[in-house]
């Protein structure tokens, strides 16, 4: 076993763990520049009690890349029941015994950390579509047997996060799902009609499903000046962030809107303060890094002749891209807020550690795909 790791080791896309940990790098200083005034004012600690908390954090998840680093993905597929199984259960276990915070029971808390169940739905959710969707390749544009049932069991996921309620992470799995479905190979009059399934069910879950905290979320997205000091506040001092950071930003620690305008300034709202901080080039790297990651995933998914492992890999590239996508639009009033953290920076535990673990299974089915096609190239020589 241990062999078979150092050979790997010649094969990983060591381009990837550079700007993982890079990231992972500058979301640690922005976090502690972002929280430690929020530390001292509301915490009543020091202006290094969250940093602590993140560098904890931070171990935890480099140890979980490790793991996924090392472990042949192929293993998840063999697991995929008893991972489905057991994610759900937690799904269903929070929401009798979890914790409860802003109108929401998302977590279990375990000595004075929280742990998130709907992040390790996320990739819980990848692995499920990916197994089943190679597994039914034969007979992949057959809708009843091929398409319908996988997509039952998403559906269940995405009810159980929503009703926590988490919106936020309800449609990242579906986000997920939706790019999955598309790779999977069935007939685009399949997927045609998916989309349209979904696009209805999300409208009625809109109109009819919305709880009034959730709905005056939307409201502070497109309308913040209306309540500007109520649900528009965090958004309002969010623009205000982002604007007076201009190119280069005030300067590292010299944001003013962490200073008691913008509640939390250290979770789903830090690009907030790394635009007031580090101006547009702050920003540019943060989005070229993410940026980076989805791109290499996307070309591991191309590369990988493994369907399991390709639909594996462009569900992971996906699951970054689409996170990113819901905190930049919470952030700049393009999509309501829902707490939903920006990977591998913002603080926050179960997020950090699932984020590094993806990655990491992202870096093994690249090191087996460029093993194959190594061996490939030798023999065809």
């Amino acid at each position: 076993m241990g062999s078979k790791i150092k050979e790997l080791f010649r094969y990983y896309d060591y381009s990837l763990i550079v700007v993982t940990l890079l990231l992972l790098a500058f979301g640690l200083v922005m976090v502690y520049s972002a929280s430690s005034i929020w530390s001292v004012m509301v915490l009543h600690g020091s202006s290094v009690s969250i940093l602590k908390k993140q560098l904890i954090w931070c171990v935890l998840a480099l140890i979980a890349g490790t793991f996924g680093m090392i472990v042949p993905y192929k293993l998840f597929k063999a697991f995929t029941k008893w991972i489905t199984i057991l994610t759900l259960a937690l799904l269903v276990l929070v929401m009798l015994i979890g914790k409860s915070s802003n109108g929401a029971t998302s977590w279990f808390s375990i000595g004075g950390f929280n742990i998130q169940p709907a992040e390790i739905a996320k990739l819980s959710v990848i692995i499920y579509l990916a197994s089943v969707f190679s597994n039914k390749q034969a007979f992949i544009s057959d809708f009843k047997s091929g398409v319908l049932p996988p997509l039952v069991t998403v559906a269940i996921f995405f009810i159980l996060i929503e009703q926590q309620p988490d919106l936020g992470s309800a449609m990242i799995v579906a986000g997920i799902s939706a790019v999955l479905v598309i790779c999977s190979g069935m007939r685009l009059k399949h997927i045609v009609f998916l989309f349209g399934l979904g696009g209805g069910t999300i409208a009625f879950l809109f109109h009819f499903m919305l709880k009034g905290y959730q709905l005056k979320r939307f409201a502070a997205a497109y309308h913040p000046f209306t309540i500007a000091n109520a649900e528009g506040w965090q958004l309002i001092n969010s623009y205000v962030a982002i604007a007076s950071g201009g190119l280069t930003g005030k300067g590292l620690g010299n944001s003013i809107e962490k200073a008691g305008f913008l509640p939390e300034p250290h979770t789903d709202f830090i690009i907030a303060i790394i635009a007031e901080e580090l101006g547009t080039f702050g920003v540019t790297f943060v989005m070229l890094c993410l940026a980076y990651i989805v791109i290499r995933g996307i070309l591991v998914g191309i590369r990988c002749q493994d369907v399991f492992g390709s639909l594996l890999a462009i569900g992971i590239a996906s699951f970054v891209g689409v996170q990113t996508i819901v905190n930049l639009g919470a952030a700049t009033g393009l999509l309501p807020v829902t707490g939903v953290t920006l990977p591998l920076v913002s603080y926050g535990g179960s997020s950090l550690i699932m984020t590094l673990f993806m990655i990491g299974i992202l870096i093994n089915v690249s090191a087996f795909t460029n093993k194959k096609l190594k061996q490939a190239e030798q023999e065809a020589a």
